[in-house]
């Protein structure tokens, strides 16, 4: 027969992994903030131990530094970016709809990292990654415009995709030039429309 200690102590645990996950979470918020506004040498381990309340020692046991902060940061980035951009393949108008949500959620910080990806080999590394998803996303989504061609025309089709779903593009037109976001969106899907319908990458 089992006794009240053993009854609370499964209890007591998950209460202690919920409360770890909410600690990690918040460390990770407090670095994704100052990602987001400062360069990465610029980002000090005790200004994000502050903001989330705990200790440096915390944060260093926890993500092991800046470059472990990084990587738990981009998970999260990666998760978000996912869920903003499901879609149902085939779909163009919602794959560009789903692909505003997500710049105008996560533009500002893929900016800020790719301003510093050749001074460091860490952000590098991050967005090297970012560019493959991102490929690959676009390469899923409009499957069945490339399916059929072959290989080198199918790449020109998808190098076309990229460039009209860049995130450069987005900073040029909501950010650099302050259009709103709904003439980003038409400029993308004319850029899109065109890229699914040129006859020049068909051989």
């Amino acid at each position: 027969m089992k006794n009240d200690a053993d009854t609370k102590r499964p209890y007591r645990q998950t209460t202690r992994a919920a409360a770890s996950e909410a600690t990690a979470a918040r460390i990770v918020q407090a670095f994704r903030g100052r990602l987001q506004t400062l360069w990465f040498d610029e980002i000090r381990l005790e200004d994000v131990a502050r903001e989330a309340d705990v200790t440096v020692q915390t944060v260093i046991r926890r993500f092991g530094g800046k470059e472990g902060l990084l990587d738990a940061t981009v998970d999260v980035l990666a998760r978000e970016i996912m869920e903003l951009r499901r879609t149902a393949p085939g779909d163009p108008a919602a794959a560009v709809r789903a692909l505003v949500d997500d710049y105008e959620v996560s533009g500002d910080l893929v900016m800020r990292v790719l301003a510093q990806e050749e001074r460091y080999p860490t952000l590098r590394r991050v967005t090297k990654i970012g560019r493959a998803g991102h490929r690959d996303w676009l390469a899923e989504t409009f499957a069945r415009w490339l399916e059929t061609l072959s290989p080198t025309a199918a790449q020109r089709r998808l190098d076309a995709l990229v460039a009209a779903t860049d995130v450069y593009l987005w900073k040029l037109v909501r950010r650099d030039m302050q259009r709103p976001v709904d003439d980003y969106a038409a400029l993308v899907e004319r850029f899109v429309h065109a890229a699914l319908t040129s006859a020049d990458d068909t051989r």
